[in-house]
């Protein structure tokens, strides 16, 4: 489940995470390393930006891109918080990240282990991801579920609020 450089990598990861909280942001962080050194930190800033772009992955990825004056990112290693999403997959695919180490699972949109195996097949791309769960899973669960346990709270303080709920036919 890691190594002790892995937990180091991770905790950088999760200080994104918290700056994201503190913006009122859906808190993710990520970091891009290569070799042994951070060569770029994000965090999501959708909200911030009204951007639907704006998450953890991408950004770093474009700040990585930016230092490096490369696209191809096929060295580096990412360490991101929550499982990435369809998009962020895609913008890994193809900046070539080596390995993506993400800390908790994304039961509703995460599509490295959730809801598929995007990187599993060999020979399904042109490049292979070595996918890892890796550690501080409980704190990066336990950052989120705090996140939209207050968002649920203060929706419920606004006046005229009304939950919206699925219809049932």
């Amino acid at each position: 489940m890691g190594n002790n450089l892995d937990t180091y990598f991770m905790w950088e990861a999760l200080k994104e995470a918290q700056k994201a909280f503190r913006k009122d942001e859906v808190p993710v962080g990520c970091i891009l390393v290569k070799g042994d050194k951070i060569i770029a930190r994000a965090h999501n800033q959708r909200q911030k930006k009204h951007d639907v772009l704006g998450h953890a992955e991408i950004l770093a990825i474009k700040k990585a891109s930016k230092k490096l004056h490369a696209w191809i990112l096929d060295d580096v290693t990412m360490y991101v918080t929550l499982e990435p999403c369809l998009m962020c997959a895609g913008a890994i695919l193809q900046a070539r990240i080596a390995k993506v180490i993400y800390a908790t699972a994304e039961n509703k949109f995460g599509v490295l282990e959730s809801k598929m195996q995007l990187f599993s097949k060999d020979g399904l791309f042109n490049h292979h991801v070595y996918v890892q769960k890796g550690p501080l899973q409980d704190v990066s669960s336990t950052l989120l579920k705090q996140y939209f346990k207050e968002k649920r709270k203060i929706d419920k303080q606004k006046p005229n609020h009304k939950r919206l709920t699925k219809n049932k036919k």
